[in-house]
């Protein structure tokens, strides 16, 4: 069952509340800037800069994912590791809410996320 409005609308006011507070400087948007997708369950949170050769071509590198499994009531969150997959973030796994996770995502204590 896919998300509801409801809930759909709930994750992206909390999403956006992150990235207001997670996006650079306007001043060097157009160097490096942070956005985000939902697509089904998950929600990817991705870096945007423009590629160091050709500046017309920009490259989404996503660095965080949060799925969340309805059967459960929780929301699992990933890491993009170095092998270029998704895999979970060992301190926490999962959490309860979308906000909860994001939360995890800006603290950022084993320096997964943003370095």
């Amino acid at each position: 069952m896919a998300l509801s409005e409801l809930e759909l609308k709930r994750i992206t006011k909390a999403v956006d509340q992150f990235m207001l507070k997670r996006r650079p400087h306007p001043a060097i948007r157009d160097q490096v800037d942070v956005g985000y997708t939902i697509t089904g369950h998950s929600v990817e949170l991705f870096e945007i800069r423009p590629d160091w050769r050709d500046k017309s071509t920009i490259h989404h590198s996503p660095f965080a994912k949060m799925t969340f499994v309805r059967t459960r009531n929780v929301w699992n969150l990933f890491w993009m590791r170095a092998d270029l997959r998704w895999h979970a973030y060992p301190p926490v796994p999962h959490v309860p809410t979308i906000e909860k996770a994001l939360q995890v995502v800006d603290e950022d204590s084993h320096c997964c996320f943003f370095g």
